[in-house]
């Protein structure tokens, strides 16, 4: 029995085509314990997630952890949950289709993108496979994390290679590390806050919130900080912000290390107390929103921000299907599939058939199999 994934449905002639794998982070398949268990389980088994030595790390994660946090994490999902299941996935899903639409109106050959998750479904295996099915011959991996991180991006590159390094015959390979300072991508941020703002009043300070990661990853040469402060003093030169009228702030520590600092939560309660009554937050390192901006951005730091004393507290949304993001996105898939031969402006559908096609006679005269 063969160890790797074989091309049994293999033809001489059969077509080729580009692939785009767009990858985020994950989600339960329900907001219920058994499913956040089995989410959970995955996510902290990562060690590039969490980097202590696996024989004192597994006591904790099986012993303190997943017998309890399921159950606190199941009433967080159940707050955001939808008639279409959880948001980043349906908002992902929107993503993926708006994407594929513009990709065929830029390119005029074939390219095929497809959804994974890096937690839980649809997993990169699964939508690898897919791919592979679609005659995937040449592949771009793009995580949906503007910023680099160990944690989120190297670990997207770790699965997708682990699963690859199983196929017979693998793709041509390109991947996306960041985009945190992509001229689209400050201007999809930039004119998101303009549109928000012409809406609803203007708070007195913005606070740009991004996820947070141990200290010591930064210490041992993850550049994640770098990008985060880098996007934020772009977006606030294109806002034209003083220094004085933005912040930036790290989210969703877990566990009792220092993390980067300073803290979303804390700095909202200080600020409330220092005499600051409105804020408006934006999380410039989510292409989506999900648990994090949606519960605790939206619901439980808007909560402590009141609590303290303040008095109006605006979430601004992730960028999520918004027009200028989209094309932010194709932008990139665009300027790193250059001279792969769907997406040249010399591709001819009808000349590559011809050859398809004498290819496959060549081959029955030589007796290959079809």
């Amino acid at each position: 029995m063969s160890r790797f994934i074989n091309e049994q449905d293999y033809f001489h002639g059969k077509a080729d085509c580009t692939g785009v794998l767009l990858v985020n982070l994950g989600t339960p398949d329900a907001p219920d314990a058994s499913s956040l268990r089995r989410y959970l389980h995955e996510f902290l088994s990562d060690p590039r997630v969490v980097e202590i030595p696996r024989w004192l790390w597994y006591p904790i994660l099986n012993l303190a952890i997943l017998p309890k946090r399921p159950a606190v994490s199941a009433q967080k999902y159940q707050q955001i949950w939808t008639e279409q299941g959880s948001p980043l996935l349906t908002i992902s899903r929107q993503q993926q289709a708006a994407i594929q639409k513009e990709l065929e109106r830029r390119f005029q050959g074939p390219v095929k993108l497809e959804l994974a998750m890096r937690y839980g479904n649809p997993s990169i295996r699964d939508s690898l496979l897919k791919l592979k099915a679609e005659g995937v011959r040449r592949l771009l991996i793009l995580p949906l994390y503007p910023q680099y991180c160990a944690a989120t991006t190297a670990t997207t590159f770790d699965a997708t290679f682990n699963e690859l390094k199983r196929w017979r015959w693998m793709p041509e390979l390109r991947t996306i590390s960041h985009y945190h300072d992509h001229p689209g991508y400050i201007e999809a941020l930039t004119q998101s806050l303009f549109e928000y703002w012409n809406q609803n009043p203007r708070g007195e300070l913005l606070i740009m919130s991004f996820h947070g990661i141990p200290k010591r990853n930064l210490n041992l040469g993850d550049p994640y900080y770098c990008e985060c402060q880098k996007t934020a003093r772009l977006l606030a030169e294109n806002l034209n912000l003083r220094s004085n009228e933005y912040r930036v702030t790290f989210q969703s520590r877990f566990g009792k290390a220092e993390w980067l600092q300073p803290y979303t939560d804390k700095t909202l309660a200080s600020l409330a107390k220092e005499g600051i009554k409105s804020v408006d937050l934006i999380c410039p390192g989510f292409a989506a929103d999900c648990l994090e901006t949606l519960e605790e951005i939206q619901v439980e730091n808007r909560a402590i921000f009141l609590k303290a004393g303040g008095q109006a507290y605006q979430y601004v949304p992730a960028l999520n299907t918004n027009y200028r993001h989209i094309q932010m996105l194709c932008d990139l898939i665009q300027q790193h599939t250059q001279g792969w031969a769907e997406t040249s402006s010399d591709w001819n559908g009808q000349m590559l058939q011809k050859q398809a096609e004498l290819t496959q006679k060549r081959a029955q005269d030589q007796g290959a199999k079809q």
